[in-house]
C-alpha cells in the first residue's frame, strides 16, 4: 500500500532548502535567542523585574551590575525585557493560534458547503474588515478592561478573517478535485472529507500565514500597551515599557531604545522566517533555492 505523502514526509528535503535561505537562518537564530532568554529568564537575570529602587533610578548601562541600566523606578531594564519577552511571545503565539483555529474552521465550512453558509461567513468577514482595527480593539478593551487575557482573545477575534479567506480559497480549488469526488462516492461523511482530505492540503499556507501573523500580533499588543489599553504596569511588557519611557525620552532615551529594539528584532526575525517558509514550502520557489 502506497504511503500517503504529507508536509512532514519531506521534512529532510525542506530543511535543506530552508538552510539555503540566509535571512531565514538569521531570523531563526535571533528568534531562538529571544526564546532562550524568555524561558531562562529566572536563571539569567540578577534583579527582580518588579523591585523598585528609587535611589538607583536612571543608572546607565553597565553600571552597578545593571547590564542595560535601570528605569525611572530603579528597576533593572534587562530583567524587565527578559520577562517582557515571555509575555510578548506568549501573546503572539496564543493570538495566532486562536485566530488560525477559528478562521480555519469557518473557512473550511464556508468553502465546502457554499450557499448560505458561505454567504454568512463571508459577510461576517467583511463586517470585521470594515471596522478600523485599532478603534475596534480599543473599544472592546475599554469595555472589558485591560488585561493579558483580554488582549489575547480580542486580538484573536480580529485576526481570524484573514485565515478564513485564505482557507476558503484553498477549499474552493480543492473540493472538485478527483480524490475529493472519489471520497464522496465511497460514502465518506462530510466531516471526514473536510478534516481528513481537505484540511491537510491547506496546512502549508496556514503555517506561512501564522508565521507572518505572529509579528503582527506582537505589534498590535505593543501598540495597545503603548496606548495604555494592553498589559498594565508593573507587569513588564515591551509596549507598556515604551509608553512609560516616552515621558523620559530626553532624560534617559534607553527606556525607549531597548524595548523598541526588542520589538523590532523579534518582528523582523518572524518576517524573515515567514518569507523563508513561504519560499521553502512553495514547490515553484523552492526549486530556485536548490
Amino acid at each position: 500500500m502506497k504511503k500517503r505523502k504529507t508536509i512532514f514526509s519531506g521534512a529532510p528535503r525542506l530543511l535543506k532548502v530552508f538552510a539555503r535561505h540566509r535571512l531565514g537562518i538569521v531570523g531563526l537564530i535571533a528568534l531562538s535567542a529571544f526564546i532562550v532568554i524568555a524561558v531562562l529568564a529566572p536563571v539569567l537575570v540578577r534583579f527582580d523585574p518588579y523591585t523598585m529602587d528609587l535611589e538607583h533610578a536612571f543608572v546607565p548601562a553597565g553600571s552597578g551590575g545593571h547590564l542595560l541600566g535601570t528605569d525611572n523606578f530603579g528597576r533593572d531594564t534587562f530583567s524587565r525585557l527578559a520577562y517582557g519577552a515571555r509575555i510578548s511571545l506568549l501573546i503572539g503565539i496564543v493570538v495566532v493560534t486562536l485566530a488560525a483555529v477559528v478562521g480555519t474552521i469557518l473557512g473550511l465550512l464556508s468553502g465546502y458547503y457554499g450557499g448560505w453558509v458561505d454567504f454568512t461567513v463571508m459577510r461576517l468577514v467583511e463586517v470585521f474588515y470594515s471596522f478600523p482595527f485599532l478603534i475596534l480593539v480599543i473599544a472592546v478593551m475599554a469595555i472589558l478592561g485591560p488585561s493579558i487575557f483580554n488582549v489575547m482573545w480580542v486580538l484573536g477575534l480580529v485576526h481570524w478573517p484573514s485565515y478564513a479567506r485564505l482557507v476558503r480559497g484553498q477549499v474552493l480549488s480543492l473540493r472538485n478535485i478527483e480524490f475529493i469526488q472519489a471520497a464522496k462516492t465511497t460514502g465518506c461523511s462530510d466531516s471526514r472529507i473536510i478534516f481528513r482530505h481537505i484540511m491537510p492540503n491547506t496546512i502549508t499556507p496556514i503555517i506561512v500565514q501564522a508565521t507572518l501573523g505572529i509579528p503582527g500580533a506582537i505589534l498590535s499588543s505593543a501598540a495597545l500597551g503603548f496606548l495604555g489599553f494592553g498589559v498594565q504596569q508593573p507587569t513588564p511588557e515591551w509596549g507598556s515599557m515604551v509608553n512609560e519611557g516616552k515621558d523620559y525620552i530626553l532624560l534617559n532615551s534607553d527606556m525607549i531604545l531597548w524595548p523598541g529594539l526588542c520589538i523590532f528584532l523579534v518582528v523582523l526575525s518572524f518576517n524573515f522566517i515567514g518569507d523563508a517558509l513561504r519560499d521553502t514550502l512553495d514547490p515553484r520557489l523552492s526549486k530556485q533555492l536548490k
